[in-house]
Protein backbone atom coordinates (compact mmCIF):
# COMPACT_ATOMS: atom_id res chain seq x y z
CA UNK A 1 0.00 0.00 0.00
CA UNK A 2 2.44 2.42 0.74
CA UNK A 3 4.85 1.88 -2.22
CA UNK A 4 2.09 2.57 -4.53
CA UNK A 5 0.90 6.14 -2.64
CA UNK A 6 4.71 6.91 -2.77
CA UNK A 7 4.20 5.85 -6.88
CA UNK A 8 0.78 8.08 -7.15
CA UNK A 9 2.68 11.10 -4.82
CA UNK A 10 5.67 10.49 -7.47
CA UNK A 11 3.76 10.54 -10.80
CA UNK A 12 0.94 13.49 -9.82
CA UNK A 13 1.28 16.68 -10.95
CA UNK A 14 3.10 18.93 -8.70
CA UNK A 15 2.40 22.11 -11.37
CA UNK A 16 -1.53 21.57 -10.92
CA UNK A 17 -0.99 21.05 -7.21
CA UNK A 18 0.95 24.21 -6.68
CA UNK A 19 -0.99 26.35 -8.85
CA UNK A 20 -4.47 24.66 -6.43
CA UNK A 21 -2.39 25.54 -3.33
CA UNK A 22 -1.51 28.90 -4.04
CA UNK A 23 -5.51 29.55 -5.46
CA UNK A 24 -6.60 28.75 -2.15
CA UNK A 25 -3.96 30.63 -0.16
CA UNK A 26 -4.58 33.87 -2.16
CA UNK A 27 -8.38 33.39 -1.89
CA UNK A 28 -8.50 32.59 2.05
CA UNK A 29 -6.26 36.24 2.40
CA UNK A 30 -8.63 37.79 0.42
CA UNK A 31 -11.46 36.09 2.10
CA UNK A 32 -10.10 37.66 5.74
CA UNK A 33 -9.36 41.17 3.66
CA UNK A 34 -13.39 40.93 2.75
CA UNK A 35 -14.59 40.24 5.97
CA UNK A 36 -11.70 42.42 8.38
CA UNK A 37 -12.92 45.27 10.32
CA UNK A 38 -10.24 47.81 11.51
CA UNK A 39 -12.34 49.07 14.29
CA UNK A 40 -12.27 45.21 16.20
CA UNK A 41 -9.46 43.94 14.49
CA UNK A 42 -9.28 39.70 14.74
CA UNK A 43 -7.02 37.31 14.03
CA UNK A 44 -7.18 35.62 10.84
CA UNK A 45 -7.30 32.26 12.27
CA UNK A 46 -10.50 33.12 14.18
CA UNK A 47 -12.39 30.72 13.83
CA UNK A 48 -15.72 32.53 14.31
CA UNK A 49 -15.45 33.93 10.87
CA UNK A 50 -15.39 33.49 7.51
CA UNK A 51 -11.70 33.42 7.34
CA UNK A 52 -11.04 30.81 10.19
CA UNK A 53 -13.95 28.57 8.73
CA UNK A 54 -12.52 29.12 5.21
CA UNK A 55 -9.36 27.52 6.97
CA UNK A 56 -11.14 24.86 8.77
CA UNK A 57 -12.70 23.88 5.16
CA UNK A 58 -9.20 23.60 3.39
CA UNK A 59 -7.85 21.37 6.00
CA UNK A 60 -11.05 18.72 5.42
CA UNK A 61 -9.80 19.06 1.74
CA UNK A 62 -6.27 18.01 2.43
CA UNK A 63 -8.21 14.59 3.94
CA UNK A 64 -10.53 14.97 0.60
CA UNK A 65 -7.49 14.65 -1.33
CA UNK A 66 -5.91 12.20 0.96
CA UNK A 67 -8.84 9.63 -0.05
CA UNK A 68 -9.21 10.46 -3.38
CA UNK A 69 -5.20 9.56 -3.92
CA UNK A 70 -5.60 6.80 -2.11
CA UNK A 71 -9.03 5.15 -4.16
CA UNK A 72 -8.24 3.07 -7.06
CA UNK A 73 -8.63 5.54 -9.63
CA UNK A 74 -10.61 2.46 -11.59
CA UNK A 75 -13.38 3.53 -9.59
CA UNK A 76 -14.37 6.93 -10.47
CA UNK A 77 -14.86 4.56 -14.16
CA UNK A 78 -16.58 1.78 -13.30
CA UNK A 79 -19.31 3.70 -10.29
CA UNK A 80 -19.61 6.85 -12.70
CA UNK A 81 -23.22 6.20 -13.32
CA UNK A 82 -24.35 4.82 -9.89
CA UNK A 83 -22.79 7.98 -8.01
CA UNK A 84 -24.20 9.92 -11.00
CA UNK A 85 -27.78 8.59 -9.87
CA UNK A 86 -26.99 8.82 -6.17
CA UNK A 87 -26.29 12.60 -6.70
CA UNK A 88 -29.54 12.84 -8.53
CA UNK A 89 -31.42 11.57 -5.53
CA UNK A 90 -29.39 14.03 -2.91
CA UNK A 91 -30.77 17.01 -5.71
CA UNK A 92 -34.28 15.31 -5.14
CA UNK A 93 -33.84 14.59 -1.37
CA UNK A 94 -32.62 18.11 -1.11
CA UNK A 95 -35.96 19.96 -2.34
CA UNK A 96 -38.19 17.95 0.58
CA UNK A 97 -35.44 17.84 3.28
CA UNK A 98 -33.12 20.80 2.51
CA UNK A 99 -33.31 24.35 4.92
CA UNK A 100 -34.37 27.52 3.09
CA UNK A 101 -31.76 30.01 2.57
CA UNK A 102 -32.43 33.10 1.06
CA UNK A 103 -35.59 31.41 -0.64
CA UNK A 104 -33.66 28.39 -2.54
CA UNK A 105 -34.48 24.89 -0.84
CA UNK A 106 -30.67 23.86 -2.29
CA UNK A 107 -29.07 22.95 0.83
CA UNK A 108 -28.56 20.06 3.58
CA UNK A 109 -27.99 21.58 6.74
CA UNK A 110 -26.27 19.68 9.97
CA UNK A 111 -25.79 22.26 13.10
CA UNK A 112 -23.36 24.23 11.34
CA UNK A 113 -22.12 22.37 8.51
CA UNK A 114 -23.94 23.40 5.37
CA UNK A 115 -24.05 20.87 1.76
CA UNK A 116 -24.91 21.92 -1.44
CA UNK A 117 -25.73 19.24 -3.91
CA UNK A 118 -25.76 21.35 -6.43
CA UNK A 119 -21.49 21.61 -6.13
CA UNK A 120 -21.19 17.62 -6.38
CA UNK A 121 -23.69 17.64 -8.99
CA UNK A 122 -21.20 19.11 -11.58
CA UNK A 123 -18.73 16.52 -11.19
CA UNK A 124 -21.02 13.70 -11.26
CA UNK A 125 -22.12 14.55 -14.46
CA UNK A 126 -19.29 15.09 -15.66
CA UNK A 127 -17.96 11.66 -15.01
CA UNK A 128 -21.21 10.27 -15.93
CA UNK A 129 -21.04 11.88 -19.41
CA UNK A 130 -17.22 10.61 -19.34
CA UNK A 131 -18.45 6.99 -18.84
CA UNK A 132 -20.69 7.21 -21.92
CA UNK A 133 -18.57 8.67 -24.48
CA UNK A 134 -15.84 6.61 -23.70
CA UNK A 135 -18.18 3.18 -24.74
CA UNK A 136 -17.06 1.59 -27.38
CA UNK A 137 -19.26 2.94 -30.53
CA UNK A 138 -19.94 5.99 -28.80
CA UNK A 139 -20.23 8.91 -31.69
CA UNK A 140 -21.33 12.50 -30.95
CA UNK A 141 -21.70 12.90 -34.47
CA UNK A 142 -24.85 11.17 -34.61
CA UNK A 143 -28.05 12.24 -33.39
CA UNK A 144 -28.84 9.66 -30.90
CA UNK A 145 -25.28 9.88 -28.78
CA UNK A 146 -25.63 13.38 -28.81
CA UNK A 147 -30.00 12.63 -27.40
CA UNK A 148 -28.28 10.95 -24.62
CA UNK A 149 -25.66 13.23 -23.38
CA UNK A 150 -28.52 15.95 -23.35
CA UNK A 151 -30.57 14.31 -21.19
CA UNK A 152 -27.78 13.53 -19.11
CA UNK A 153 -27.13 16.98 -18.80
CA UNK A 154 -30.98 18.35 -19.00
CA UNK A 155 -31.96 16.03 -15.88
CA UNK A 156 -29.94 17.46 -12.97
CA UNK A 157 -30.52 21.34 -14.52
CA UNK A 158 -33.54 20.52 -14.14
CA UNK A 159 -33.82 19.46 -10.32
CA UNK A 160 -30.99 22.36 -9.64
CA UNK A 161 -33.09 24.84 -11.01
CA UNK A 162 -36.25 23.36 -8.88
CA UNK A 163 -34.82 24.36 -6.19
CA UNK A 164 -34.32 27.95 -7.02
CA UNK A 165 -30.21 28.15 -8.47
CA UNK A 166 -29.98 29.27 -11.58
CA UNK A 167 -26.33 30.01 -11.61
CA UNK A 168 -25.42 26.31 -10.75
CA UNK A 169 -28.23 25.20 -13.22
CA UNK A 170 -26.46 27.25 -16.14
CA UNK A 171 -22.90 25.83 -14.88
CA UNK A 172 -23.82 22.39 -16.74
CA UNK A 173 -24.17 23.96 -19.88
CA UNK A 174 -20.21 24.60 -20.14
CA UNK A 175 -20.18 21.00 -20.68
CA UNK A 176 -20.78 21.46 -24.30
CA UNK A 177 -17.26 22.86 -24.01
CA UNK A 178 -16.10 19.32 -23.73
CA UNK A 179 -18.62 18.37 -25.90
CA UNK A 180 -17.20 19.70 -28.78
CA UNK A 181 -14.06 18.40 -28.20
CA UNK A 182 -15.13 15.21 -28.78
CA UNK A 183 -16.77 15.48 -31.93
CA UNK A 184 -20.37 17.63 -31.37
CA UNK A 185 -20.95 19.52 -34.96
CA UNK A 186 -20.20 23.20 -34.28
CA UNK A 187 -23.72 23.98 -34.75
CA UNK A 188 -24.95 23.81 -31.37
CA UNK A 189 -22.09 26.52 -29.73
CA UNK A 190 -23.25 28.38 -32.32
CA UNK A 191 -27.06 27.98 -31.96
CA UNK A 192 -26.29 29.24 -28.23
CA UNK A 193 -24.16 32.01 -29.36
CA UNK A 194 -26.81 33.13 -32.33
CA UNK A 195 -29.07 32.81 -29.73
CA UNK A 196 -27.32 34.76 -26.84
CA UNK A 197 -26.55 37.55 -29.15
CA UNK A 198 -30.60 37.71 -30.40
CA UNK A 199 -30.88 38.33 -26.64
CA UNK A 200 -29.22 41.30 -26.23
CA UNK A 201 -29.75 42.73 -29.70
CA UNK A 202 -33.71 42.50 -28.46
CA UNK A 203 -33.49 44.06 -25.59
CA UNK A 204 -31.44 46.86 -26.68
CA UNK A 205 -32.62 47.60 -30.19
CA UNK A 206 -36.29 47.64 -32.18
CA UNK A 207 -37.16 44.14 -33.47
CA UNK A 208 -37.62 46.37 -36.91
CA UNK A 209 -34.11 47.18 -37.26
CA UNK A 210 -33.03 43.58 -36.25
CA UNK A 211 -35.12 42.19 -38.86
CA UNK A 212 -33.72 44.78 -41.73
CA UNK A 213 -30.35 43.94 -40.07
CA UNK A 214 -31.18 40.01 -40.64
CA UNK A 215 -32.59 40.80 -43.87
CA UNK A 216 -29.24 42.33 -45.21
CA UNK A 217 -26.81 40.19 -43.20
CA UNK A 218 -28.47 37.27 -45.39
CA UNK A 219 -28.08 39.27 -48.68
CA UNK A 220 -24.60 39.39 -47.93
CA UNK A 221 -24.09 35.72 -47.60
CA UNK A 222 -26.04 34.83 -50.66
CA UNK A 223 -23.98 37.41 -52.68
CA UNK A 224 -20.83 35.77 -51.51
CA UNK A 225 -21.83 32.51 -51.85
CA UNK A 226 -20.22 30.84 -54.67
CA UNK A 227 -22.93 30.05 -57.60
CA UNK A 228 -22.99 26.10 -57.26
CA UNK A 229 -24.72 26.79 -54.20
CA UNK A 230 -27.57 29.08 -55.04
CA UNK A 231 -30.18 26.56 -54.95
CA UNK A 232 -33.09 25.78 -54.01
CA UNK A 233 -32.45 24.17 -50.73
CA UNK A 234 -29.91 26.96 -49.75
CA UNK A 235 -32.47 29.22 -50.04
CA UNK A 236 -35.07 27.08 -48.26
CA UNK A 237 -32.29 26.67 -45.52
CA UNK A 238 -31.19 30.69 -45.14
CA UNK A 239 -35.39 31.38 -45.12
CA UNK A 240 -36.17 28.96 -42.05
CA UNK A 241 -33.11 30.45 -39.98
CA UNK A 242 -34.61 33.74 -40.79
CA UNK A 243 -37.72 32.96 -39.78
CA UNK A 244 -36.49 31.32 -36.47
CA UNK A 245 -34.39 34.70 -35.85
CA UNK A 246 -37.32 36.76 -36.16
CA UNK A 247 -39.80 34.74 -33.94
CA UNK A 248 -36.66 34.02 -31.38
CA UNK A 249 -36.66 38.22 -30.84
CA UNK A 250 -40.45 38.56 -30.79
CA UNK A 251 -40.37 35.94 -28.61
CA UNK A 252 -37.92 37.65 -26.12
CA UNK A 253 -40.36 40.46 -24.47
CA UNK A 254 -42.84 37.59 -23.58
CA UNK A 255 -39.78 35.25 -22.12
CA UNK A 256 -38.41 38.09 -19.83
CA UNK A 257 -41.87 39.95 -18.88
CA UNK A 258 -43.97 36.65 -18.42
CA UNK A 259 -41.58 33.30 -18.20
CA UNK A 260 -38.93 35.15 -15.84
CA UNK A 261 -39.13 35.91 -12.20
CA UNK A 262 -38.57 39.15 -11.29
CA UNK A 263 -35.57 38.64 -9.58
CA UNK A 264 -34.30 37.10 -12.92
CA UNK A 265 -35.47 39.80 -15.68
CA UNK A 266 -34.00 42.55 -13.04
CA UNK A 267 -30.70 40.74 -13.61
CA UNK A 268 -30.92 41.03 -17.03
CA UNK A 269 -32.26 44.66 -16.86
CA UNK A 270 -29.24 45.10 -15.10
CA UNK A 271 -27.00 43.90 -17.24
CA UNK A 272 -28.10 46.03 -20.10
CA UNK A 273 -28.17 49.09 -18.01
CA UNK A 274 -26.82 48.78 -14.25
CA UNK A 275 -28.35 52.34 -13.54
CA UNK A 276 -32.01 51.08 -14.11
CA UNK A 277 -32.08 49.22 -10.54
CA UNK A 278 -29.92 51.62 -8.60
CA UNK A 279 -31.12 50.66 -5.29
CA UNK A 280 -31.84 46.98 -6.23
CA UNK A 281 -30.20 44.26 -8.03
CA UNK A 282 -28.05 47.08 -9.44
CA UNK A 283 -26.98 47.83 -6.26
CA UNK A 284 -23.96 44.88 -6.62
CA UNK A 285 -22.82 45.66 -9.80
CA UNK A 286 -22.12 49.65 -9.19
CA UNK A 287 -20.28 49.07 -5.99
CA UNK A 288 -18.34 46.28 -7.68
CA UNK A 289 -16.94 48.59 -10.38
CA UNK A 290 -16.60 51.10 -7.99
CA UNK A 291 -14.77 49.28 -6.02
CA UNK A 292 -12.49 47.82 -8.54
CA UNK A 293 -11.97 51.19 -10.06
CA UNK A 294 -11.17 52.78 -6.84
CA UNK A 295 -8.15 49.91 -6.52
CA UNK A 296 -5.94 51.62 -9.22
CA UNK A 297 -2.65 49.94 -10.93
CA UNK A 298 -1.61 48.32 -7.33
CA UNK A 299 -4.19 48.65 -5.33
CA UNK A 300 -4.67 50.44 -1.69
CA UNK A 301 -3.30 47.84 -0.12
CA UNK A 302 -3.88 44.80 1.95
CA UNK A 303 -6.52 45.20 4.30
CA UNK A 304 -7.13 48.80 3.18
CA UNK A 305 -10.33 48.57 1.08
CA UNK A 306 -12.79 50.97 2.23
CA UNK A 307 -15.77 49.54 -0.29
CA UNK A 308 -14.74 46.21 1.58
CA UNK A 309 -14.78 47.49 4.95
CA UNK A 310 -18.31 49.44 5.07
CA UNK A 311 -19.64 46.37 3.16
CA UNK A 312 -20.73 48.93 0.12
CA UNK A 313 -20.71 45.54 -2.08
CA UNK A 314 -22.79 42.23 -0.16
CA UNK A 315 -21.62 39.04 -0.64
CA UNK A 316 -18.57 40.38 -0.55
CA UNK A 317 -16.70 37.03 0.57
CA UNK A 318 -18.21 34.67 -1.96
CA UNK A 319 -19.55 35.74 -5.73
CA UNK A 320 -17.53 38.93 -5.02
CA UNK A 321 -14.28 38.31 -3.86
CA UNK A 322 -12.87 39.28 -6.84
CA UNK A 323 -13.89 43.42 -5.97
CA UNK A 324 -11.54 42.52 -2.94
CA UNK A 325 -8.85 41.96 -4.98
CA UNK A 326 -9.22 44.65 -7.57
CA UNK A 327 -10.01 47.19 -4.68
CA UNK A 328 -6.95 46.29 -2.57
CA UNK A 329 -4.14 45.17 -4.88
CA UNK A 330 -5.25 46.94 -8.07
CA UNK A 331 -5.33 46.03 -11.82
CA UNK A 332 -1.26 44.03 -11.21
CA UNK A 333 -3.13 42.00 -8.04
CA UNK A 334 -5.97 41.39 -10.46
CA UNK A 335 -3.72 40.12 -12.88
CA UNK A 336 -1.75 37.68 -10.78
CA UNK A 337 -5.19 35.94 -9.82
CA UNK A 338 -6.61 36.13 -12.93
CA UNK A 339 -2.96 34.72 -14.26
CA UNK A 340 -3.78 31.71 -11.53
CA UNK A 341 -6.80 30.67 -12.99
CA UNK A 342 -5.62 30.68 -16.49
CA UNK A 343 -2.31 29.02 -16.10
CA UNK A 344 -4.32 25.94 -14.05
CA UNK A 345 -7.10 25.99 -17.04
CA UNK A 346 -4.08 25.68 -19.85
CA UNK A 347 -2.37 23.18 -17.53
CA UNK A 348 -5.33 21.10 -17.22
CA UNK A 349 -5.83 21.17 -20.84
CA UNK A 350 -2.17 19.79 -21.43
CA UNK A 351 -2.53 17.10 -18.74
CA UNK A 352 -6.22 16.41 -20.63
CA UNK A 353 -4.38 16.00 -24.12
CA UNK A 354 -1.81 13.32 -22.95
CA UNK A 355 -4.13 11.19 -21.51
CA UNK A 356 -4.18 7.24 -22.69
CA UNK A 357 -8.16 6.56 -22.21
CA UNK A 358 -10.96 8.55 -23.50
CA UNK A 359 -12.68 8.40 -20.05
CA UNK A 360 -10.10 10.35 -18.13
CA UNK A 361 -9.53 12.86 -21.01
CA UNK A 362 -13.55 13.64 -21.21
CA UNK A 363 -13.31 13.69 -17.54
CA UNK A 364 -10.58 16.15 -18.09
CA UNK A 365 -11.88 18.57 -20.46
CA UNK A 366 -15.24 18.52 -18.47
CA UNK A 367 -13.33 20.11 -15.20
CA UNK A 368 -11.57 22.39 -17.73
CA UNK A 369 -14.93 23.61 -18.76
CA UNK A 370 -16.53 24.01 -15.59
CA UNK A 371 -13.60 25.96 -13.90
CA UNK A 372 -13.67 28.22 -17.14
CA UNK A 373 -17.65 28.88 -16.97
CA UNK A 374 -17.06 29.54 -12.93
CA UNK A 375 -13.81 31.85 -14.01
CA UNK A 376 -15.69 33.65 -17.09
CA UNK A 377 -18.77 34.25 -15.31
CA UNK A 378 -17.65 35.00 -12.08
CA UNK A 379 -15.58 37.66 -13.03
CA UNK A 380 -17.64 38.52 -15.44
CA UNK A 381 -20.73 39.55 -13.56
CA UNK A 382 -18.45 41.82 -10.62
CA UNK A 383 -17.29 43.80 -13.75
CA UNK A 384 -20.69 44.03 -15.23
CA UNK A 385 -20.27 41.74 -18.01
CA UNK A 386 -22.22 39.13 -17.35
CA UNK A 387 -25.80 38.91 -15.02
CA UNK A 388 -25.26 38.20 -11.39
CA UNK A 389 -26.46 34.57 -11.22
CA UNK A 390 -24.43 33.81 -8.35
CA UNK A 391 -21.46 31.15 -8.83
CA UNK A 392 -18.41 31.60 -6.99
CA UNK A 393 -15.27 31.78 -8.08
CA UNK A 394 -12.97 28.67 -8.03
CA UNK A 395 -10.66 28.09 -4.93
CA UNK A 396 -11.23 31.78 -4.00
CA UNK A 397 -14.92 32.16 -2.90
CA UNK A 398 -15.85 31.74 0.66
CA UNK A 399 -17.47 28.11 0.96
CA UNK A 400 -17.19 24.84 2.10
CA UNK A 401 -19.73 22.75 -0.51
CA UNK A 402 -17.71 25.10 -3.26
CA UNK A 403 -14.27 24.52 -2.32
CA UNK A 404 -14.60 20.91 -1.51
CA UNK A 405 -16.15 20.12 -4.80
CA UNK A 406 -13.72 21.87 -6.70
CA UNK A 407 -11.00 19.83 -4.85
CA UNK A 408 -12.69 16.36 -5.83
CA UNK A 409 -13.24 17.62 -10.16
CA UNK A 410 -9.96 18.66 -9.79
CA UNK A 411 -8.11 16.13 -7.99
CA UNK A 412 -9.80 12.93 -9.30
CA UNK A 413 -8.42 13.96 -12.80
CA UNK A 414 -5.04 14.46 -11.14
CA UNK A 415 -5.32 10.85 -9.87
CA UNK A 416 -6.74 9.80 -13.42
CA UNK A 417 -3.17 11.49 -15.12
CA UNK A 418 -0.93 9.80 -12.30
CA UNK A 419 -2.06 6.44 -13.29
CA UNK A 420 -1.45 7.42 -16.82
CA UNK A 421 1.62 4.98 -17.21
CA UNK A 422 0.00 2.00 -15.94
CA UNK A 423 -3.44 2.36 -18.12
CA UNK A 424 -3.32 0.38 -21.71
CA UNK A 425 -4.44 2.83 -24.28
CA UNK A 426 -8.13 2.39 -25.29
CA UNK A 427 -8.53 5.38 -27.33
Amino acid sequence: MASRENSVLNRLDWITVALYVACVVVGWLNIYAAVYNPEQPISIFNFDTNSGKQLVFAGFAVFIIIAILVIDYRFWETFAFFIYGFVLLLLIAVLFLGANIKGSHSWFRIGPIGFQPAEVAKMATALAIAKYLSTPGTNLTRFKDQLNVGIFMLIPMILIRISDETGQALVIVGLLLMLYREGLPGIYPLIIIVAATLLVLSLTVETLNIAIGLAVVGALVIFFLPRYQRNRKTYTAMGLIYVGCICMVLATDFIINDVLAPHQRSRIEVLIDPNSHKRGAGWNVIQSKIAIGSGGIFGKGFLQGTQTKFDFVPEQSTDFIFCTVGEEHGFMGSILVIGLLVGLILRLIVLAERQRIKFARVYGYGVISIFFFHFLVNIGMTIGLMPVIGIPLPFFSYGGSSLWSFTILLFIFLKLDAQRSQIMSRV
